[in-house]
Parts: C-alpha cells; sequence; structure tokens
C-alpha cells in the first residue's frame, strides 16, 4: 500500500516541486492551498484547496476532510516572507509581523497538532524552515519579521521533536536552500529540483534518533 504524504502550500514552488518528486515516488499526495494552480491541477493529485494556515477555522474544516485518514509524511512548507527593516518598524507594522508569525511559525505547528490523530507511529513531520531563524548564524541584521518568525518554528520543531517521539513520530527542521522562487524574486543559487531532492533525502534519512535536528539541504547541520 502506497504511503501518503500531505504537503502545504502545494501550489507553486518548493511545494510544488515536493509534490511531483512525492508523486513520482509513488506517494498518495495530497495538497492544500489557498487556491490551486494550472502547474498543480496537471499533476493530477488530491487537492485541497481553500486553506489558510493562519485561520484556525480554515484548519479545522481540514482536518473535518481529512478525518480517519493516515499520514505517513505531513511536510509544512507553506510560509510568507514579507520585508520588515528596522527603518520599517512602525505601528502600522505590527500586523505585517503578526501575520508572518501566524503563517510562518503558528500555522505549521496548529497543522501538526490538529492532524496528529492521522499520523502513525513511523510518521515523519517536516518543517520547512530559513536558516535566517538561525540567531547564531545571523551576520547581516534585518529581516525582522521573518527571522523572528522562523526562530519561532524551530524552536516550536524542536519541541515537537520531544513531544512526539512517544507516539514514534520524528521531526525534521529543514532549510531549503537560497531557492529561485516567486518569494525570492526568482533570485537564489538553486533551483526548486535540487532543494527538494536534498529536503527528501533529509526526510528519508530522518528517525527517532535524529529528530529534532535543523539541517541545509545540503546536509549540513545548521546553529540553532
Amino acid at each position: 500500500m502506497n504511503q501518503t504524504a500531505l504537503v502545504t502550500g502545494g501550489s507553486r514552488g518548493i511545494g510544488l516541486q515536493l509534490c511531483k518528486h512525492l508523486q513520482q515516488r509513488g506517494f498518495n499526495i495530497i495538497a492544500t492551498c489557498r487556491k490551486s494552480t494550472k502547474e498543480l491541477d496537471f499533476l493530477d493529485v488530491e487537492v485541497i484547496e481553500d486553506v489558510e494556515i493562519s485561520n484556525f477555522s480554515s484548519l479545522e474544516v481540514l482536518v473535518d476532510k481529512l478525518a480517519h485518514r493516515q499520514i505517513d509524511w505531513l511536510i509544512n512548507n507553506a510560509g510568507i516572507a514579507k520585508s520588515l527593516n528596522l527603518s520599517d518598524i512602525d505601528a502600522e507594522a505590527i500586523d505585517n509581523l503578526k501575520h508572518q508569525y501566524e503563517v510562518n511559525s503558528l500555522g505549521p505547528l496548529l497543522i501538526t497538532k490538529l492532524l496528529f490523530g492521522n499520523l502513525i507511529k513511523g510518521s515523519k513531520v517536516g518543517l520547512v524552515t530559513s536558516r535566517m531563524g538561525s540567531i547564531s548564524d545571523n551576520h547581516s541584521g534585518g529581516s525582522y519579521a521573518y527571522r523572528m518568525s522562523k526562530a519561532a518554528l524551530n524552536a516550536a520543531g524542536k519541541s515537537l521533536s520531544i513531544d512526539l517521539k512517544p507516539s514514534g513520530i520524528s521531526v525534521a527542521i529543514l532549510h531549503p536552500g537560497w531557492v529561485r522562487t516567486r518569494m525570492t524574486g526568482y533570485r537564489g543559487a538553486i533551483d526548486t529540483d535540487e532543494s527538494v531532492q536534498g529536503l527528501l533525502r533529509l526526510m528519508d534519512k530522518l528517525n527517532l534518533d535524529n529528530s529534532g535536528t535543523f539541517w541545509h539541504t545540503n546536509g549540513e547541520v545548521l546553529p540553532w
């Protein structure tokens, strides 16, 4: 029986490429997104639209749709990045910061908690984060909301790895690299294909002994 992988933010970029590669491996794919794309529809995988990971009611609808469905790999990929440097911080910027927290930090945590009943012993959870969430690796400053939201996601991932271990569920905290996607303005060092190949190699090697590790897609262990 084929395994099932759920990928959030599956309509484009890294999420779309994850769906492609996992489908090629024989996984049954569930792709969630706010709105599907022609590229995602072309894959002919199961798509659940109108999923807004920062909206609790939206997530409850998702959980109802997935009742009693087993999920072997849960990959929390959906995220946003909006510039917020020191000069930008004022009263109006607070909503920007809060929204990035809701999407990048709270969303993956809530989805993982709400779908806990769909996970089994041996299931794997991947959190697509960023090395910009590393505090000791920050040498350029700026990007306050994005850095802070990803640092919070890293902290959540570490706690999840401890709390889910008794249930036999492992957690990977994954930096995809500097990838050429719409989020980066198509600037970057690698394309989505190279990034995803690395991410899936890490998911393959993920187990209860290395659960909670913060990895670069190239296999390097990143500092907190």
